[in-house]
């Protein structure tokens, strides 16, 4: 099975019959020796007194309502790095899709800013092995994506102004091994969760590996929030999961509310986790690891910003959730309430889903109107 990443030095090393290629707005097919040749494009009046060669088509504009297809490949490839920026920061309007083997239903369906770990349509640095999120606002994606027959990618413009899109597109012209999986990644929103349950994704039907998660997560009440424990219901699973998590920041590797105290001694209290014997809390600690982070730390500002806001990821490209007939991920919603008891939340929360699998792919649940998909 495909583990998304592969060891690095071992890639740089081996040579291979594979072609690098490139797409992006300097060459939209990616052929051999055609790249920078434009005479017309966004930088036409910029490059006025210098002609041809010279940044002429640097990026593109996506009208609004209206969806730009940033690649059309035809043959047997792999994507191996996607970079894009974008001159507005609607991040939730603007919809990424990928379609592999010429389908009709996408594989990834997933709000640009979600998708590079930067909800909110805030920006906050990423520095991990699978995603990176550069100053300012430069999104970069590193899952290898195989595919046999041609892939194409959209991005669809939900907004009511025009859309600036600089991109590239780093592929390989080569042949896939059989034992190649699909890359897929679905978006989820629960605005709030009902139940104390937020469905991560479910529907996988097919043998694959879940490689990865980002949620956004907006708390409605005081308090500690996140007990809620990850569930991974795989294969013949019904009421209980063969993986089950211990606690939210758990979960995404740290420990103790991600909340470093004034003796440099982190702790937890069911009865009282806002103060432990004395000690005041400092705050959240941001993180970025080539693995795990948590990255958005965005706090209310007693006016229009009410409440606080978190962003997370976890990828498990060494630890890969490996299944053979379905998968299905749940997070619990779960805080304090007095007496040390737990409190079912309703919270505002957002995930998307990061997996591998085998043909027949799955379809995505609905992604929503904008109404749904809009920040509030």
């Amino acid at each position: 099975m495909f583990n998304g990443l592969q060891n690095s030095l071992q890639t740089l090393s081996l040579l291979s019959d594979a072609k690098s290629r490139s797409i992006c707005p300097e060459s939209f097919e990616g052929k051999p020796g055609e790249a920078g040749k434009y005479t017309t494009g966004n930088g036409a009046g910029c490059a006025r007194d210098l002609g041809q060669g010279w940044k002429v088509s640097p990026s593109v504009t996506i009208k609004p309502g209206t969806t730009f297809t940033m690649c059309d490949i035809h043959g047997s490839g792999a994507i191996q790095h996607i970079w894009l920026t974008l001159g507005t920061d609607l991040w939730r309007d603007m919809i990424l899709r990928f379609y592999w083997d010429g389908m009709d239903t996408p594989a990834v369906e997933v709000p640009a800013g979600d998708f590079f770990c930067n909800g909110w349509n805030v920006y906050a640095p990423v520095n991990s092995l699978a995603v990176c999120a550069n100053p300012a606002r430069g999104f970069n994606c590193y899952w290898n994506m195989p595919y046999r027959t041609g892939c194409k990618i959209t991005m669809e413009n939900r907004s009511a102004n025009d859309a600036v899109l600089y991109y590239q597109i780093d592929y390989t012209e080569c042949a896939v091994p059989d034992d190649c999986a699909y890359f897929c990644a679905s978006f989820r929103t629960s605005k709030p969760t009902e139940g104390g349950i937020h469905t991560i994704i479910d529907g996988i039907k097919g043998k694959g590996q879940y490689v990865g998660t980002y949620m956004t997560w907006q708390v409605n009440n005081n308090g500690w929030w996140g007990e809620g424990e990850i569930k991974f219901y795989m294969d013949d699973d019904r009421d209980f999961p063969t993986i089950c998590g211990t606690g939210t920041e758990d979960y995404f590797c740290g420990a103790y509310n991600f909340d470093v105290r004034d003796d440099g001694y982190n702790a937890a209290s069911a009865t009282n986790p806002g103060l432990i014997h004395g000690q005041q809390p400092i705050g959240y600690t941001t993180f970025s690891t080539p693995y795990t982070g948590l990255v958005q730390v965005l706090k209310p500002d007693g006016l229009y910003r009410a409440n606080t806001r978190f962003g997370l990821y976890r990828w498990h490209i060494t630890d890969p959730i490996r299944f053979e007939k379905e998968l299905r991920v749940t997070i619990q919603d779960l805080g304090w309430r007095s007496g040390g008891r737990y409190l079912v939340q309703s919270s505002y929360i957002t995930s998307v889903a990061y997996w591998y699998q085998t043909m027949p792919l799955s379809p995505l649940a609905p992604l929503g109107d904008r109404d749904e998909l809009e920040i509030i």
